[in-house]
This record gives C-alpha cells, sequence and structure tokens, in this order.
C-alpha cells in the first residue's frame, strides 16, 4: 500500500490565523479539502467550523474544512502550507517534522517582518540561512521538498470572496516538479497567475517584497498585490 497521500488535501499550519484562513476558504471553494492545523486542536476545530459557516451562508458549493493539532494535520496531508509569524517558525517546524510524510511538499508563506522582536510591518529582519524559506529548508528531513509561495497575496483580499485576488504568486524552489505541485493552488484562486521565481534562494527578495506591499497598503488604504509583466 502507498504512503502517498492526495494532493486534493492540504494542511494549513497557522490555519488558524488570517492569512491561513483566507486560503483555507479560497482552496475549499476550489474543491480541495482542508486540514486546520493549530497548536491546540479546540482552536482549530472552532476555525474551522467557523469558515465551514461562512462559506454555507455564501451559497458556494465547498470541500470539507477540519481541524486539527498541528502534527495531525502535518502527518495527513502531501501538500503542507505553513502560515505562522516568522517569530514562530522555527518552533513550529521542530513540532511537525517528524511527522511530515517523505516526498510531502512543505509550501512556506513565511515572512521576516520586524513585529517579531516589536519592530515595524514594513520592515524586515536579517535571516543567518538568508531567508525564512531557506530557514525552513534547514529545519525539516531531506526527504520533504520546500518551497516558498503566496507571500504577497493579503488576508483581506483573500477572505473577501466577492472579489478575485488581483496578484501574481512567486514560487520559488530548488526542484520543478514540487513548485509544479503548487500550480494547481496558485490556479484555483480566481486572479492569481502562477510564477516560477527560481530557485529556492531567490525568496530572499521575494519576502522583501511583502515588507513593501505593506507599506504600500498602509499609505494608501489598499490591498494591493503585484502584477509580473510581459509574461505570455
Amino acid at each position: 500500500m502507498s504512503n502517498e497521500l492526495p494532493i486534493k488535501r492540504i494542511a494549513i499550519i497557522g490555519g488558524t490565523g488570517d492569512q491561513g484562513k483566507g486560503l483555507a476558504l479560497r482552496w475549499a471553494l476550489a474543491g480541495f479539502d482542508i486540514i486546520v492545523g493549530s497548536r491546540a486542536a479546540e482552536r482549530a476545530d472552532d476555525a474551522a467550523k467557523e469558515m465551514t459557516e461562512a462559506l454555507a451562508r455564501s451559497g458556494a458549493a465547498q470541500a470539507a474544512i477540519n481541524g486539527a493539532h498541528n502534527t495531525e494535520a502535518a502527518a495527513n496531508a502531501s501538500i503542507v502550507v505553513l502560515t505562522v509569524p516568522f517569530a514562530a517558525q522555527i518552533a513550529t517546524l521542530k513540532e511537525i517534522r517528524d511527522k511530515l510524510q517523505p516526498g510531502a511538499v512543505l509550501i512556506d508563506v513565511t515572512v521576516p517582518l520586524e513585529p517579531a522582536v516589536g519592530g515595524k510591518p514594513s520592515r524586515v529582519l536579517g535571516v543567518w540561512a538568508g531567508s525564512a524559506a531557506e530557514q525552513c529548508k534547514e529545519q525539516v528531513p531531506e526527504t520533504v521538498q520546500v518551497v516558498s509561495a503566496f507571500h504577497n497575496v493579503g488576508a483581506e483580499a483573500l477572505a473577501d470572496l466577492s472579489h478575485e485576488v488581483e496578484c501574481d504568486v512567486i514560487v520559488c524552489g530548488d526542484k520543478k516538479d514540487a513548485k509544479e505541485k503548487v500550480r494547481p493552488l496558485v490556479a484555483a484562486i480566481p486572479g492569481c497567475r502562477y510564477v516560477d521565481g527560481g530557485v529556492l534562494a531567490n525568496s530572499r527578495t521575494v519576502e522583501a517584497v511583502t515588507a513593501l506591499l505593506i507599506g504600500i497598503n498602509i499609505r494608501y488604504k489598499a490591498h494591493s498585490g503585484i502584477r509580473i509583466t510581459g509574461l505570455n
């Protein structure tokens, strides 16, 4: 019997936060079964029920959204998305790394913003590994394929199901096949477009753009994203 789990199931670690919830809503609408992970299973269950009720009120068809402890969520999906604040990244990875399935794709959405040390959200912190995504890769087994994506997709835009999300999603990783597994997740969000960002080290630039966008959104009171021009 194969240990490979269906790609239609996505575990979102930190799924009780704003961005995690926004991604969960969009993917559930697209037919992906979602496991919302949290350090407290009860909080994950509450978030899952809240999102299920919100989707039911919208009248849209949806897949299942369930809550679980982080470790259970990580063990039961071949696609795992990490959406925790930077200050919690390493501790969370230590919690789940032994539960991650061999061959699983771990999508890191972490941005090293200054609020982790009491600073401004429009500034990034230096990371010894080079980027939060590279730090993530150092914390998990070599059998887990780490990519970075969805940094520049705002939580507010994701949560507003009445509108498309105007944003390209830059996906960085060292293995093309791992990046390709992220493509259907990007396509599942109306208005988003997949852009291959190259190697995982390029996450350093993409993460910094997030801080720039936050500053722009604060000044303009907007929910802006990014578009890469000239692509077919």
